[in-house]
C-alpha cells in the first residue's frame, strides 16, 4: 500500500554532498523521524541513510538481498524489514521474490529519477481521487462575501499521502476521520483523534460548513474544548495547506471602534486627526461625525460602519494600523469550494515534486563523479 508524509523542504545548499542531498530525500519523505537534538554525524551514519547512501542510490540497477543487507548494515532482520518496508510504502523501491531465499530490494524503474516520476505519478493520482470526499462533503452555502483577506504566512507543507482501503468492520474510525488521518490532518500519531467523533473531526466538519473565517474563541466555545489544544489542531490543519488563517475582515467595524473610543479617550481628537490616520484617509464630513459622536461618549459599532462603508477594505485596515488596533484572526478552508483547496494542495505538492526532481539529478551527478 502506498503510504508516504512528504515535508516542503528547501533545496539543499550544497549541490554536491552526496549526504546532504541523501539526508534531503529523507526528510522530504519523512523516512526517520526525528527525536531530540541533532547528532554530531547529522544522520549520515543512520541505517537508512547508509542502506539508500551505499546501495540503493550507489547501483540503482543491482538488486539487493535483504539478509545481506542486515549483515551489511548490522541489524537485526525485524530492523532492516521495518527500514525496507517505510521504503517499499512510499513507493521508492520494489522488491522481487524470484529465486530462492530473502526478498531481494532493488530501485524502481532502475534509477533514481525513473523511481522519483513513479512516486509522482502515485502522489498526484492519490491525491486527486481522495479529495473526492472533500466534494461530497462540502456544506458551505456562500462562502464568498465580496472581499478576499490576506492569507497570513503559509507554514511548510507537510501532508500524508495514502492509498484508499476500505474501513474494518470493528474500527473506531469514520470515513471522514480515516481520511483526515492519512492526509495528516490528525498528526503523526492519531491515536484517540482517529475516532469517528473526535474533537479534530468534529472541529474539522465544523469549517467544512461554516462561512465565516473561525476564531479560537468561538471554536473554544462550540465545541466546549480549551483553545490552546483548538489551537494545536488547526496548526496541524495549516500544515497540510488545506485551511488557511486569515485576518477575520467580518470583525472589522468592530475593531475600528475599539481603537477610535481607546484612542480617544487616551490621546484626544488632535492626534485622532493627525496621527491616527482621520484626515488621512476620511473626508470632512466622515470625521465631523465620528469625532462629534466621539465627544458625548455616544459611538456605536453601527456607526462607524455606516461612516467608512464608502471606503476601500484596504483603507479600513490602514486606518486601524494607524490607530494601533489590530485585527483578529481566523481559520477557514483553503479555497470557496472543494475543487479551490485541491488546487491549492495540488499547486504545493507538485512544487515538492519538482524539488524532487532536481536533487534526482544532482544526486545522480555527484554518483557519477
Amino acid at each position: 500500500m502506498f503510504s508516504v508524509r512528504l515535508t516542503e523542504i528547501p533545496l539543499p545548499t550544497s549541490e554536491r554532498e552526496i549526504d546532504n542531498l541523501v539526508g534531503w530525500f529523507i526528510d522530504t519523505l519523512s523516512l526517520v523521524r526525528k527525536r531530540g537534538e541533532a547528532t554530531a554525524d547529522q544522520g549520515t551514519a543512520g541505517p537508512v541513510h547508509r542502506l539508500l547512501r551505499d546501495y540503493l542510490f550507489a547501483q540503482p540497477e543491482v538488486s539487493w538481498d535483504a539478509q545481506m543487507l542486515a549483515d551489511e548494515l548490522a541489524l537485526t532482520p525485524a530492523s532492516l524489514n521495518h527500514h525496507l518496508t517505510r521504503l517499499v510504502e512510499a513507493g521508492i523501491i520494489g522488491f522481487s521474490n524470484e529465486g530462492k531465499g530473502w526478498r531481494r530490494y532493488f530501485l524502481r524503474g532502475g534509477s533514481l529519477g525513473n523511481a522519483i516520476e513513479f512516486f509522482s505519478l502515485q502522489s498526484e493520482t492519490i491525491v486527486k481521487q481522495r479529495m473526492a470526499l472533500l466534494d461530497s462533503l462540502w456544506n458551505r452555502e456562500n462562502p464568498n462575501l465580496g472581499t478576499e483577506p490576506v492569507v497570513s504566512e503559509k507554514p511548510p507543507l507537510c501532508i500524508g499521502i495514502v492509498d484508499h482501503r476500505p474501513l474494518l468492520p470493528e474500527s473506531e474510525e469514520s470515513v471522514l476521520s480515516q481520511w483526515m488521518g492519512d492526509f495528516g490532518l490528525l498528526g503523526e500519531r492519531p491515536g484517540k483523534e482517529a475516532h469517528a467523533e473526535s474533537i479534530s473531526v468534529q472541529l474539522f466538519q465544523l469549517l467544512l460548513k461554516r462561512d465565516l473565517p473561525l476564531s479560537l474563541d468561538e471554536a473554544s466555545e462550540l465545541l466546549d474544548e480549551q483553545k490552546p489544544r483548538i489551537g494545536r489542531i488547526l496548526e496541524r490543519f495549516r500544515n497540510t495547506g488545506m485551511v488557511q488563517r486569515v485576518p477575520r475582515i467580518d470583525r472589522l467595524n468592530v475593531a475600528l471602534w475599539s481603537a477610535m473610543t481607546a484612542q480617544y479617550q487616551r490621546r484626544g481628537e488632535d492626534w485622532m486627526l493627525k496621527k491616527g490616520g482621520f484626515q488621512r484617509i476620511l473626508n470632512s464630513k466622515q470625521q465631523s461625525s465620528l469625532l462629534s459622536t466621539l465627544k458625548k461618549g455616544k459611538l456605536k459599532v453601527d456607526d462607524v460602519e455606516k461612516s467608512v462603508k464608502t471606503i476601500s477594505i484596504d483603507d479600513q485596515m490602514l486606518l486601524l494600523n494607524l490607530l494601533g488596533g489590530r485585527l483578529p484572526l481566523g481559520h477557514r478552508m483553503a479555497g470557496y469550494t472543494a475543487e479551490e483547496v485541491h488546487r491549492e494542495i495540488a499547486v504545493r505538492i507538485d512544487r515538492t515534486l519538482r524539488r524532487m526532481r532536481r536533487v534526482a539529478q544532482l544526486l545522480e551527478q555527484a554518483m557519477v563523479s
